[in-house]
C-alpha cells in the first residue's frame, strides 16, 4: 500500500463515525488510512418527539467537508433513506465521487434530480460483488440480503489489515429479490484474516432469527384473499420484495394495485429500470383508484412511520384528494416502528380506527420481518468472519452494548464508540485517540439549519411559548404615533381584549423612556421589546418570543 501523503498526520487506520452510532438513522461513517479519507453511507433521520420542530435531519458533515481535499469518495451500501437520503443535501459540501450499486444509483439519481443536481455528481456504478481501488483502500464488496435490493457489505483491505463494514444485512434463505447473503465470501474473508468488523446492531437484543421475506409473502397472500372492502398496505418504500409480494397477493385476490406516495413511485421506476418487478403489471394511477369497486382495489401507501405529509397520514386525516377509507376497509402495517416514531404511527393508526378501518400490524399478524440480523445471525457471521476486533454500529447505546457482549462471547474484542470518536484500529491495539465535532442539520425546505442553532431554538420556543409581534410608529422625537398593533397568534383567542391592553402598556412604557434613548432606533427597538416581554409576562406568566417592528414617521 502507499505511504502516507506528504504533509499528512502519522500513518494509521481509523474508523470515525459522524452519524448512526449511538442512534438510529443518520448513518455517515469515515475511514482514515494514512491521511486519506473514505466516506461510507450518508443518510437521513427523523426529528421525533425530542425535536418536534424538525421533520427530517441530516448529519453535520462540516468536519469532513473541511477535509474534502483528502476525501477519495463516498460509497453507499444500499438504497435505504438512512444510508442514502442525505447525499443530495450534503454533496454540495463534499463534492466527491459517489459509488453505489445499480439499484441504489437508480434511486439516488431521482433524488439528485429533485434538488437540481442532475448531471453534476460524479456517479460510478459498483458491480455487485465486485471490487474498487481507491488507494490506499482496496475494496471488495459482498452481496447481502436485506429489505431492499442489492445491499452490499464492504471489505476494506489496507496495509494494516482488513476491515469488514457490514452495512445492513441479514441471513435470509429466500429473500425473493436477489440472492441470499454470500456466506462463502464472508468465510473466505475470515480465512484470510479480518482485523475488525464494523457491524449492524439494530436487532442485537432480539433472540433467534429475523425471519424470511418468503414467509411474509405467503401470509400477505392468505390475509388479503380473505378481506372485503378496500385494502391498504403500507411498508418501507424501498422494499421491492414486499412491493412485489403485495402486488402478487392482490392479483390472487382479484384486486388491482394503486401506488400512493411519491417515494413509492420513484422506487417502482428505479426497480423496473434495474429489471425487477418484471411479472407485475403497471400500477393504477392514484387519481384513478377511487373509481374502482372497493373489493377490486388495493392501495400500497407511503407512511408506515406516521410521517405527517405521507399518503397514509392524509388518508387517515381524510384530506387526501383522490381516496378515502372508512367502515369495512382494512389497513395493514407491513413494517416495524423505528424508535422515535411510535407516537406518530399510533396517531395515524388511531385516526384510521376512528374512521372504522380495521388496522393490522406485525404485532398480531405475520406481515413483516426485519431486514436486520437477530442474535443467531450475528453469531453465525462472527463464526464465519472471525474478526479480531468488533465495532458495533447502527443502533442506540443499548443495542451497541448487547452487541458488544455477544461479540465478546464469539471471541472478538469489542470496542464501543459513538459519533465523533476517532477509533484508531492500527497500528497497535485499537483505542479512541481523539474526538471530532459532530452534530445534526435540520432540513428546512432547501436549507440546512444547525439543530442547535438560533433559528431552530427560536422555533422551539415559539412552539411551546408562542410569539408576540408589535408594530410601533414613532415620530422623530420617539413619541408614539397612534396606537401600537399587537398580534399574538397561538396565545389569545380571536376577539380577545388582551392584545389591545398589551398595546396600551407598550405605548405607555415607550412614552416613559428617556428622550435620548427614544431618538436611537436600535436602542428604542430593544427597550420596546423588553417592555413588550414584561407586559406579556405579567398576563400569561410565559416567556414567548417577542418582536417589535419600529416605523419612524
Amino acid at each position: 500500500m502507499d505511504a502516507p501523503p506528504p504533509g499528512s498526520s502519522s500513518g494509521d487506520l481509523a474508523f470515525i463515525p459522524l452519524g448512526g452510532t449511538g442512534e438510529i438513522g443518520l448513518n455517515l461513517n469515515v475511514y482514515r488510512c494514512d491521511g486519506r479519507l473514505l466516506a461510507v453511507d450518508c443518510g437521513i433521520g427523523f426529528g421525533g418527539p425530542e425535536n418536534p420542530e424538525v421533520e427530517v435531519m441530516v448529519p453535520d458533515a462540516t468536519w469532513l467537508a473541511e477535509r474534502r481535499d483528502r476525501l477519495l469518495g463516498l460509497v453507499v451500501t444500499h438504497a435505504h433513506e438512512d444510508h442514502v437520503g442525505a447525499v443530495a443535501h450534503l454533496w454540495p459540501m463534499l463534492r466527491c465521487p459517489v459509488f453505489a450499486g445499480p439499484f441504489t444509483l437508480a434511486v439516488l439519481r431521482r433524488k439528485l434530480a429533485e434538488v437540481g443536481l442532475s448531471g453534476q455528481v460524479p456517479l460510478t456504478t459498483l458491480p455487485l460483488g465486485g471490487t474498487l481501488s481507491l488507494p490506499p483502500f482496496e475494496m471488495e464488496f459482498v452481496r447481502v440480503a436485506h429489505s431492499t435490493p442489492e445491499a452490499q457489505a464492504l471489505a476494506l483491505h489496507t496495509r494494516y489489515g482488513t476491515v469488514l463494514h457490514t452495512g445492513d444485512w441479514k441471513l435470509d434463505p429466500d429473500p425473493l429479490v436477489g440472492p441470499p447473503t454470500d456466506e462463502a465470501a464472508f468465510a473466505r474473508l475470515g480465512a484470510r484474516g479480518v482485523l475488525a468488523m464494523v457491524c449492524d446492531s439494530t436487532n442485537a437484543m432480539v433472540e433467534g432469527h429475523s425471519g424470511s421475506e418468503a414467509e411474509v409473502r405467503r401470509n400477505l397472500a392468505a390475509i388479503i384473499r380473505g378481506l372485503k372492502g378496500r385494502v391498504a398496505v403500507t411498508c418501507f418504500a424501498t422494499n421491492v420484495a414486499r412491493m412485489e409480494s403485495v402486488a402478487l397477493a392482490a392479483q390472487a385476490a382479484g384486486r388491482q394495485v394503486a401506488l400512493f406516495g411519491r417515494s413509492l413511485r420513484n422506487v417502482e421506476a428505479a426497480a423496473r429500470e434495474c429489471g425487477y418487478l418484471r411479472g407485475i403489471p403497471p400500477f393504477v394511477p392514484e387519481e384513478e383508484a377511487g373509481y374502482l369497486p372497493d373489493d377490486s382495489l388495493l392501495l400500497l401507501c407511503t407512511g408506515s412511520q406516521g410521517e405527517p405529509r405521507s399518503a397514509l397520514a392524509r388518508i387517515a386525516a381524510d384530506s387526501h384528494p383522490h381516496i378515502a377509507l372508512g367502515e369495512g376497509d382494512t389497513v395493514i402495517f407491513s413494517s416495524r416502528m423505528i424508535p422515535g416514531n411510535e407516537r406518530a404511527i399510533l396517531r395515524v393508526q388511531d385516526e384510521l380506527a376512528r374512521r372504522g378501518c380495521r388496522v393490522m400490524t406485525a404485532d398480531d399478524h405475520m406481515v413483516h420481518v426485519s431486514g436486520h440480523p437477530a442474535r443467531d445471525e450475528l453469531k453465525r457471521l462472527y463464526a464465519l468472519v472471525k474478526p479480531r476486533y468488533a465495532v458495533p454500529v447502527h443502533g442506540e447505546w443499548r443495542h451497541l452494548s448487547e452487541h458488544a457482549a455477544l461479540a465478546r462471547d464469539c471471541g472478538a474484542t469489542p470496542f464501543l464508540v459513538e459519533d465523533g470518536d476517532v477509533l484508531r484500529l492500527a497500528p497497535g491495539r485499537p483505542e479512541v485517540v481523539e474526538g471530532v465535532p459532530t452534530g445534526r442539520f435540520a432540513l428546512d425546505g432547501e436549507r440546512l439549519l444547525p439543530l442547535a442553532g438560533g433559528v431552530l431554538a427560536a422555533r422551539k420556543r415559539m412552539l411551546f411559548n408562542g410569539v408576540v409581534m408589535a408594530s410601533l410608529a414613532v415620530d422623530g422625537a420617539g413619541r408614539v404615533v397612534g396606537t401600537p398593533l399587537v398580534s399574538a397568534p397561538g396565545l389569545f383567542e380571536s376577539g380577545d381584549d388582551e392584545p389591545a391592553r398589551i398595546a396600551a402598556d407598550l405605548a405607555r412604557a415607550v412614552g416613559e423612556l428617556p428622550g435620548p434613548l427614544r431618538r436611537e432606533d436600535d436602542a428604542l427597538r430593544e427597550a420596546a421589546r423588553s417592555a413588550l416581554r414584561k407586559a406579556v409576562g405579567r398576563r400569561l406568566r410565559k416567556r414567548p418570543s417577542v418582536e417589535v417592528h419600529l416605523l419612524r414617521v
